[in-house]
């Protein structure tokens, strides 16, 4: 219930960032609010996609996700702890639902063990060969945000710190690691799942900065890095799109079968 909230005061970043700021854990600039609102959206569309369907399928997608962003998202905080003013109780309770989370979701992953998801539909040979590649593609960009973080996040539209970079880093290594575990099998719930987070997190960083730009008049758009990075999150947006397609004919042929 409280992870709950904490994805809807999150997603209240995107919609109505002015009211959710002051109450943030930490000060957070208007593009990194409403990107940051973006994903926290994402991540509550995917939570309701797991309460609709509530079985081990999608469910295992979600728990590997949500485990690798909470575990890097916390050692991000830890290491950055000058971020945060502990005479505010925002802070205390963005950790304690952190290491909550990192600690509820490794359980249940340890507990299944090596438990089967359920049976998956045989992914085309063009999957195949694309999946390793987008999943590597995400991990190092990932890596390279978690270690060097202003190096990695140079080329982002407005300045990013080595905090927030850090942070944006959970969000491209929960990405690849489970279109990892969706390439190792694939059912279609899971499929669908992870298409359609990825779109979202395309759809609403792209949207985010046009919405923040058209009030703060910050974005050079013909940057060579802006371009880069509208390319990026263009990307990732797209191959989800496909994703999901791509499964809802895998239910629209199961259906007719």
């Amino acid at each position: 219930m409280v992870v709950i909230i904490v994805l809807i005061i999150g997603a209240g970043l995107f919609f109505a960032p002015v009211l959710v700021k002051p109450r943030w854990p930490w000060a957070v600039t208007p593009f990194n609010a409403r990107f940051l609102g973006g994903f926290y959206t994402a991540e509550m569309v995917v939570m309701a996609a797991l309460l609709f369907w509530n079985r081990w399928s999608p469910g295992r997608l979600v728990l590997v996700m949500a485990f690798i962003f909470t575990v890097i998202v916390s050692a991000a905080s830890f290491i950055n702890l000058g971020y945060f003013n502990f005479a505010r109780k925002a802070p205390w309770l963005w950790f304690l639902v952190y290491l909550a989370s990192v600690a509820v979701s490794g359980l249940f992953l340890w507990r299944a063990g090596d438990r089967p998801s359920a049976k998956g539909v045989t992914l085309k040979p063009a999957w195949r060969g694309y999946m390793p590649v987008e999943s590597t593609i995400l991990g190092i960009y990932g890596l390279g945000l978690l270690l060097f973080p202003l190096t990695f996040s140079s080329f982002w539209p407005w300045p990013v710190d080595a905090f927030h970079a850090q942070v944006y880093s959970a969000i491209f290594l929960a990405g690849a690691g489970g279109i990892y575990l969706v390439l190792r099998s694939a059912p279609r719930e899971e499929l669908l799942v992870l298409g359609l987070a990825q779109f979202l997190v395309g759809l609403l960083a792209i949207l985010g900065l046009v919405i923040t730009d058209a009030a703060m008049h910050r974005i050079d758009w013909r940057a060579t890095g802006t371009l880069c990075w509208l390319a990026l999150f263009g990307w990732i947006g797209l191959s989800g799109v496909f994703k999901f397609y791509a499964a809802s004919r895998y239910f629209s042929s199961q259906s007719a079968s």
